[in-house]
């Protein structure tokens, strides 16, 4: 009897071997590391790999750079290191929210949580003048949990309870109008519009050890607890009543998931501002490479969220030369059709 609990609160079967996971997460690994040298070397001034070896190293030191390649590596060293933890953190919050709903179109996007998120720190800015880093994480976690209810909420009325498409319209409805609410407040203050524009869109340009300092331990925590759910996720997608029977305190584990999914997202945005889809694309792109495995699909979820986030970033610098695109308009860019495939999918059922 052990032996079949322990068999069933394992992931669902999968062709997907140890070993090959174990490839891909190397894989994986390698292809961030390459993603971040990408990343310190172009931008408005493109630099030699030996530029980018003389900056880190001189920034590992301490030392204040003279040769203007080494300066311009140092100032993209806090942006790349925000579109690594920012990226990992969106695509472990959108995981969680895909597996603790089983709707494969959760996404803190989709679902318009970043955009609560945005629209009570950009409230907090211009009604109450609050400009700590501190204040706006409390703010983006308050907008945050409130929306994510309200969505559940409203995608939970009418027959049938909550489906995937219900939710994914009750979130893009909600998104909507908390979008033209954050233009509203916006608009009428041009003196400051460029300081705040990054609100509607998702940047990661005004990175700072500072602030990234103060979301540090919210995620850090949250991908703790998000690892630690994996086995119980697993047996949520065998069913509730299953889940139930061995063991699994389904309420509970839900309870604890979502509050670590809003609080990553949260997080990332009150240093980043709202920057969808990378919740959404990034698990179904390792499911399908690696398995339904919450212990493989999370770590996994966490190195691919922070490549995509980067080359973004990265991308968006490039073709916006001598500006810049933001983060979140490339990856809505490369969002949009893979929501588009999943929409359109025939059989669009739970996880």
């Amino acid at each position: 009897m052990t032996t079949a609990v322990s068999t069933a609160r394992r992931a669902p079967t999968t062709s997907v071997g140890a070993r090959r996971r174990v490839a891909i997460l190397l894989v994986g690994a390698a292809a961030l590391l390459v993603s971040i040298a990408l990343s310190l070397a172009f931008g408005s001034r493109p630099v030699s790999i030996g530029e980018v070896v003389d900056g880190i190293t001189m920034w590992f030191r301490g030392e204040t750079p003279t040769e203007i390649g080494a300066i311009a590596v140092q100032s993209r060293i806090p942006r790349t290191v925000l579109a690594v933890i920012a990226g990992a953190a969106l695509a472990l919050s959108g995981a969680l929210m895909q597996a603790i709903t089983r709707n494969p179109l959760a996404d803190p996007g989709i679902l318009g949580v970043n955009t609560g998120a945005a629209l009570a720190v950009v409230s907090g800015i211009a009604f109450f003048g609050i400009s700590s880093a501190t204040g706006y994480l409390a703010l983006a976690f308050i907008g945050a949990a409130i929306t994510a209810i309200f969505v559940y909420f409203i995608g939970s009325i009418g027959a049938g309870g909550t489906t995937p498409i219900k939710l994914a319209l009750a979130g893009a409805a909600t998104t909507a109008a908390l979008s033209s609410l954050i233009s509203a407040i916006l608009l009428p203050r041009q003196n400051v519009m460029d300081e705040f524009r990054y609100w509607q869109i998702g940047n990661v340009g005004r990175a700072s050890w500072e602030t990234m300092a103060v979301v540090a331990p919210v995620l850090l925590i949250g991908a703790l607890v998000a690892i630690l759910c994996a086995s119980a996720l697993n047996a949520l997608a065998l069913g509730d009543d299953l889940a139930v029977g061995l063991g699994v305190h389904v309420g509970r584990i839900r309870l604890i998931a979502a509050i670590a999914g809003v609080a990553l997202c949260a997080a990332v945005t009150a240093v980043a501002g709202p920057i969808g889809f990378v919740g959404l694309m990034v698990p179904h792109i390792v499911r399908m490479v690696s398995g339904p495995d919450q212990r493989w699909l999370l770590p996994l979820s966490a190195v691919g969220g922070a490549i995509l986030l980067v080359l973004a970033d990265t991308i968006g610098r490039v073709i916006g030369f001598p500006s810049e695109v933001e983060a979140g308009i490339v990856t809505a860019f490369l969002g949009a059709p893979v929501l588009i495939v999943i929409a359109r999918r025939t059989r669009l059922k739970g996880l």
